[in-house]
């Protein structure tokens, strides 16, 4: 893996009755298809506790030049018949970023997350301090931040389906090995970061080699 791995990161809702089609599509054909892609490490589904938007999840790629790779848009230009329904008929509001992971602190990953999301750009130093001084609580799992990394470029026919997606600058995400402790978090950070989203989620489930780390 290189110095900074890439992160996909996407949150999103979903149109109301439609939960059983993105759960059999994500479970069945989408997280297995990705981490087919030359350079996926690792993928996690997340569905909200509190926050902004009802699911979350992540990718782990080797380098964010993964997410611009010529079989990676190769996918995303020739959906499958399902892939093609679910974006045009189930994911609502959605937020998707390509990012570079330029810091994390700790060991392990937890049962729940704390997602962060900066609009704008964010202090990469004073979050990185942030960080160093969550990790000495031993409820924190451990904690990452991420920074855009795209450069622009054509859009996808997957994107074209959905209706055009929001994008983040910058994401602090903290992993907690129970769920008080990031309730309890993600009421701080919305204190602390008033202009940010913040949101607490519960791991439903992952997949990939070394966890991404």
């Amino acid at each position: 893996m290189t110095a900074q791995p890439g992160i996909l990161a996407i949150w999103n809702d979903v149109n109301p009755g439609r939960e059983a089609d993105f759960d059999r599509w994500f479970q069945t054909e989408h997280l297995v298809e990705r981490l087919g892609v030359p350079g996926f490490l690792y993928g996690r589904r997340h569905e909200a506790i509190s926050g902004a938007n009802r699911y979350f999840n992540l990718y782990v790629v080797e380098g964010p030049e993964v997410l611009t790779s010529k079989a990676y848009l190769e996918r995303l230009d020739n959906p499958t018949p399902m892939t093609r329904m679910v974006m045009s008929e189930v994911f609502i509001n959605m937020n998707r970023t390509i990012c570079r992971r330029v810091a994390r602190r700790g060991d392990f990953r937890g049962s729940y997350a704390v997602t962060v999301r900066f609009n704008e750009a964010a202090d990469e130093a004073a979050l990185v301090a942030l960080m160093d001084d969550l990790v000495r609580d031993p409820a924190i799992a451990s904690a990452e931040l991420w920074v855009a990394a795209e450069a622009g470029g054509p859009v996808s026919m997957e994107e074209k389906l959905r209706g055009g997606d929001r994008k983040i600058k910058a994401c602090l995400m903290i992993d907690t090995l129970r769920q008080q402790p990031a309730e309890a978090l993600g009421a701080r950070m919305a204190k602390v970061f008033p202009q940010a989203e913040v949101g607490v989620y519960r791991v439903l489930c992952q997949l990939g080699r070394g966890l991404g780390d």
